[in-house]
């Protein structure tokens, strides 16, 4: 019933196996990948046709975690998985960024590729296996893909490169990098570093794309025994040649003349008139409006990337190594924990950090297991930031995943969580976009953190470099536009500090870039992360001293063990009572470690007063400040210690006879009492005789004659 084809490999010392025939048959293209004991389907189809009207390449990459993949039930109310998680999305881009520059150019057939996550062994992540998996199933389905491509893992554990860690190997890598990328050369990176060298980061790229090598030959050897028939392509609806020429005779005049054009504004004005004059004029003549478009996309790219190969100048005037003016500022917003404004050229990034208890870590339920994240950093982009009405809604993959890359170049730098016990929530507002917002974001972060009080050693700052690609030669570009980026070759993101790299990504839009090039756009980048730097300072050099004043003051104190339930009470009643009539914020840790929380200190140490009361033994001749809480005909019961209640007898009451208690104290007063011993029961003898009711002095040690 089955036509089963298997290939095995050793990879990283564990067997990687790539399976189809069995499962999902109906696939144009279906591959069981294996590693280790993770387990995903990766699956492929297209549609036969392309949708008529369609101008680009609909690619969809839908990665998806099923939590009986680890043996879980899933949590919430429903009990089965819902909208994708921030791990679903991230590897679904993962995945996207190689694959993508890949297909046929002009293919316009509706594509998607579904990863499953059916096993996971807890040490290897799926993410890899994914990769592969996807990799070869385009390969084996017939669909035009100019694969296969490898992908891998890399850490960098004393001073060695690592090949497809475990989950426990990461924990202890100062690197977690992901490179995928064909035989010839690397298509993507993605990676968080503990500021490390430009080459101790691309020996570790090199070291990836060697070590995937044998994936790629295995998925070959693969698709010679099973692959389906390449498909037919259809001709081209018309003559792209013909549409081209004629475009540039209209309007190309126009376009070079609009990208001499250095404003934002005027540019796409300028470049808008333009495009609208080539169709009005083609269209006429009978070529078709669809046609004219993309060729108008053509034209663009063409003299774009022409004028920059020739002459060194970029559309706003800058040679290929400078960065754009950059203006840096704190403290913008008066009520915020932290906030910075970080405007280079036309990009700009509101960002604002918020200091929280551990009561606001976010909790996370993955396959691996549940854990808390207490550094959050959220990136948005609205439409105005480029002049543009649209619809504003939940963070889209875009944001999401611009957002991730901040937190991985800002995450090497955060003290432990003992160092400062705070949850972070870092917010970027793109308020202005033409250029790398995600590298403004990571700048801004690193001001709006240190002016928050957050005791990072030393700031962060990130560039977008880009890359222009021709048969005559090719130019790195630094600080890239939108628009160079849109019509360039290359994303290439570098962030880090002046001691190294904390965070790479890069895509290509080509088949792939050389290692000469990418050393030279590390370098490029680290002149200009410096120079980035050099103007950060100019706002901050260094963390402020102490929180904001805005912001909770997080006091740790440690309790015994035993204590705890003392201090939590039964049902939560006594700790409840502390926050309510103090306003403060209690967190309690399994070892005994208290963290008070209030923006008002006085309501801090009324809180950590109330505990050490609770959780403090009473010692012998020490005088202390309490309530008669109850008046028998022996004595008062006194509450002098927290919840600790002693008896003064009634012979302890005063220095004169005391013929009726009542007479001397009543319920509600306050008095002094000294420890005048334990019975057998523990229970504690006072005595207010002993103390002076106004001063609180010992009266025994005043009246004890001094020493000879």
């Amino acid at each position: 019933m089955f036509k089963v084809h298997r290939k095995e490999i050793d990879w990283g010392g564990r067997k990687l196996t790539l399976e189809t025939g069995k499962i999902a048959r109906q696939a144009d293209g279906a591959v069981l990948a294996t590693y280790g004991e993770t387990t995903v389907l990766c699956t492929a189809v297209a549609a036969k046709a392309a949708k008529p009207g369609v101008d680009f390449f609909p690619l969809t990459v839908n990665y998806q975690e099923k939590s009986f993949a680890a043996g879980k039930i899933p949590g919430g109310f429903f009990k089965r998985e819902g909208r994708p998680s921030e791990k679903e999305t991230l590897v679904s881009r993962l995945i996207d960024r190689p694959i993508r520059p890949l297909f046929v150019d002009g293919f316009r057939n509706e594509t998607q590729v579904i990863c499953t996550v059916l096993s996971h062994d807890l040490e290897n992540d799926p993410d890899i296996v994914a990769m592969v998996g996807t990799s070869a199933a385009l390969t084996i389905s017939g669909i035009p893909f100019l694969g296969p491509i490898g992908a891998a893992r890399v850490a960098y554990i004393d001073g060695q490169y690592v090949l497809n860690p475990t989950a426990d190997q990461i924990d202890k890598s100062a690197l977690d990098l992901v490179v995928a990328g064909t035989g010839d050369g690397v298509l993507m990176v993605e990676s968080e570093a503990k500021e490390l060298s430009e080459d101790v980061m691309l020996g570790a790229v090199m070291y990836g794309h060697k070590n995937f090598q044998p994936v790629i030959q295995a998925i070959i050897e693969l698709a010679e025994e099973c692959a389906k028939e390449p498909w037919d392509l259809p001709p081209p609806a018309y003559d792209r040649a013909a549409v081209k020429a004629r475009l540039k005779a209209v309007v190309g005049d126009d376009v070079a003349a609009a990208y001499t054009e250095t404003v934002k504004q005027n540019r796409y004005e300028k470049i808008g008139a333009a495009k609208a004059k080539g169709l009005e004029t083609l269209v006429a003549e009978g070529f078709e409006a669809s046609a004219v478009a993309t060729e108008f996309k053509e034209l663009e790219s063409d003299i774009l990337r022409g004028a920059v190969i020739k002459t060194g100048r970029r559309i706003d005037g800058r040679d290929t190594k400078t960065v754009r003016p950059i203006v840096a500022e704190v403290g913008v917003l008066p009520r915020a924990h932290g906030s910075a404004l970080f405007t280079r050229g036309e990009t700009q990034a509101l960002v604002v950090t918020t200091l929280g208890t551990s009561q606001d870590e976010q909790i996370i339920d993955a396959l691996e297991g549940e854990y808390r994240e207490h550094f959050m950093l959220h990136y948005n982009f609205p439409p105005y930031s480029v002049g543009e009405a649209g619809r504003v809604g939940s963070p889209g993959r875009r944001e999401i995943g611009h957002g991730k890359l901040a937190w991985r170049s800002i995450h090497p730098l955060l003290p432990t969580k003992e160092q400062f016990p705070y949850t972070l929530r870092v917010v970027s507002e793109i308020t202005e976009s033409n250029g790398s917002s995600s590298m403004a974001t990571v700048c801004g972060s690193s001001l709006s953190m240190m002016d928050a009080g957050v005791p990072m050693p030393r700031p962060v700052a990130g560039i977008a470099m880009g890359l222009i690609k021709e048969d005559e030669g090719f130019a790195v570009l630094t600080d890239i536009l939108g628009d160079e980026d849109h019509l360039g070759d290359m994303d290439f993101k570098v962030a880090g500090t002046e001691a190294g790299v904390t965070a790479l990504q890069m895509d290509i839009k080509i088949t792939s870039i050389t290692e000469e090039i990418m050393r030279i756009a590390l370098d490029q980048a680290k002149d200009g992360r410096l120079h980035i730097l050099g103007e950060m300072a100019k706002a901050l050099t260094n963390a402020r001293e102490g929180v904001n004043e805005n912001a909770p003051r997080i006091t740790v104190i440690n309790i015994p063990k035993e204590k705890i339930r003392d201090v939590i009470g039964s049902g939560g009643k006594v700790i409840r009572e502390i926050v309510e009539q103090t306003g403060a914020k209690i967190d309690i840790e399994d070892d005994g470690t208290v963290k008070v929380a209030a923006v008002d200190q006085k309501a801090a140490q009324a809180a950590i007063d109330w505990i050490k009361g609770i959780v403090a033994e009473p010692e012998m001749n020490v005088v202390y400040i309490g309530k008669v809480v109850k008046v028998v005909d022996f004595g008062a019961f006194v509450n002098f210690l927290g919840s600790r209640d002693g008896l003064v007898h009634i012979s302890e009451l005063s220095p004169q006879r005391v013929g009726k208690v009542s007479d001397v104290v009543k319920q509600g007063d306050e008095v002094k009492v000294k420890v005048i011993g334990f019975d057998d029961r523990g229970k504690v003898k006072l005595s207010m005789k002993q103390v002076d009711q106004e001063t609180g002095e010992d009266i025994s040690k005043r009246d004890k004659p001094a020493a000879q």
